[in-house]
This record gives C-alpha cells, structure tokens and sequence, in this order.
C-alpha cells in the first residue's frame, strides 16, 4: 500500500494549505472552501498520471490526431458534509466520473468528548464493480468515519482499484483505514500531521473543516 503525502515536496499546495491552517485567513469562509477545492484539483491532476490510458483519434477542423485518454471508469464518493468542497475539485477535474455520497459522521460518546463513535445512516450510490473509486474526506483523524464509508461502498460491489484521498491525516487515522483497504490501495495527503488531542482533533491541524466550510453545527 502506497501513502503519498505532498507535504514532502514542495508545490503550490503548500500556499493552499499555509492559509488553510491560519486562523486570520479562516475568517473568510468563501476563500476556505476555495483552498479545499483546490487542493482537490491538485491532488485529483497528480493521481491521474496513475490512471491507465487508451489512445483516441479526435478529428481537428484541420485533421486527426491520436490523444492517450484514461480509459477507466471513475466514481467519486465523499462523507458528507465536509467532504462536499473537497469532492468538487475532484468533479472539477474528473469531470465525467459517477458520484457517491455516504453520509458518516462521529458522536462523542462519553461526557468528558474523548471518545467517539460513527454513525452512518445514508448512502447514495452506483456501484464500484470494476470502477476505480476514489473516496475523498478531507480529515483523516480517527478513521473511523473513512473506514465506514470504504466498507459501505465496497460491500456493493469489488471496485478495480481504490484511492483515499486527505487533506489531512495522522498515522493513528492512516493505520485505521489501512485495515479495511485493499493492499493494491493508495492513499494521498496533502499532509500528515503529528496526532490528535484528548477531543480527537488533528493537531496542529486547522479545526473543524466543515464547521470552517458550512457554519458550526449544533
């Protein structure tokens, strides 16, 4: 299994996330949701040149030519809602690929908010059967929400090739999904932090990433 992890090289992604984690900057939530969606099509362009390419003639006004397109099929799933940003610069990229959602969030369940369970209660999707899916959340923190989501989807249907894609992760959340992931699996990071707090927040982090996306939940 391959984790990739951007943060190793240096590359525009970098500025996407040097403003992402900064507080002053987090004040404007429009610009936030932009730098998740861009680091979404970042990553989306970079794991494209794994994808598998056929040659297609296309006829020019002025002739023909051979082009090398991707001849896999692509699905696309996200956990709502933080994942939604995150998805579309995917979309943005991929732009003829199906689309899942799954809907799997965590629920402290102790009164001190250390512990934490996931819940799943929704799931809106075709099938991977043979499909290269790629599911894109942009904390891998627990991972236990991304764990849900990859056994959710994988159950209806073998997908040809998987791809975990973060924008954060840590290793205790890295290790988690592993166990559920296909050994052929790649995972790509815009960055892996150090851990986690007592509250299981991803440390240093930026917070919450849909609350910084949408607005706090109750």
């Amino acid at each position: 299994m391959q984790v990739i992890d951007f943060s190793k090289s240096n590359s525009v992604i970098n500025l996407y996330m040097s403003e992402l984690r900064d507080k002053n900057y987090q004040r404007n939530r429009m610009l936030f949701r932009h730098n998740i969606r861009r680091v979404g099509e970042m990553m989306a362009f970079e794991l494209s040149k794994t994808l598998e390419y056929k040659p297609k003639t296309v006829t020019t006004p002025l002739g023909t030519l051979e082009i090398p397109l991707p001849k896999e099929d692509l699905l696309i799933a996200t956990v709502l809602r933080a994942g939604l940003p995150f998805h579309e610069g995917f979309l943005n990229v991929f732009d003829h690929a199906d689309n899942a959602f799954v809907s799997a969030y965590r629920m402290y369940t102790n009164r001190e908010h250390t512990e934490v369970g996931i819940h799943t209660e929704y799931m809106a999707a075709p099938s991977p059967k043979g499909k290269t899916l790629i599911i894109v959340d942009p904390m891998l923190a627990t991972g236990g929400s991304m764990a849900a989501a990859i056994e959710a989807l994988i159950k209806t249907g073998k997908p040809k090739k998987v791809h975990i894609a973060s924008v954060i992760a840590v290793p205790e959340g890295l290790e988690v999904v592993k166990t559920v992931l296909p050994e052929d699996s790649t995972i790509w990071c815009a960055a892996i932090d150090p851990g986690m707090n007592e509250h299981k927040y991803i440390v240093p982090g930026f917070g919450d990433c849909g609350d910084l996306c949408y607005g706090e939940k109750l």
